[in-house]
């Protein structure tokens, strides 16, 4: 068997293994965005069937909360069928202050996303 041979098969293996290791990489990041869009939904389903409030929770409650990074909640709330994203506007100049998130039953229609009072 020559030295050719031999880095020819090796170079099969390499491709072989290389695309393994990608889509396994692959399915852990689903996997990982998926479990954080799972926990989010059930905090603010958790939140809302308490019934303390409506159940809107802004963004920096939520990543004190959950242990997330601000991008990683928005991430999971585009995501999710079962989360609207909520505007809260200041009282006083009444432009926008906060996004607020709020966990509803069921596909939001375009209404629901209507703007939140603080």
């Amino acid at each position: 068997m020559s030295y050719t041979h031999v880095l020819e098969i090796t170079a099969h293996w390499a491709a072989i293994l290389t695309a393994l290791v990608a889509a396994g990489a692959y399915v852990l990041y689903r996997w990982d965005i998926h479990s954080k869009r799972i926990q989010l939904e059930n905090y603010l389903k958790a939140e809302k069937a308490a019934a303390r409030d409506k159940g809107q929770r802004t963004i920096l409650h939520l990543m004190a909360r959950l242990g997330l990074t601000e991008a990683e909640v928005l991430q999971a709330s585009f995501g999710s069928k079962h989360i609207v994203r909520l505007i809260a506007a200041d009282p006083t100049t009444h432009l926008a202050d906060a996004i607020l998130l709020e966990y509803v039953d069921g596909r939001p229609g375009v209404a629901r996303g209507a703007a939140a009072p603080r």
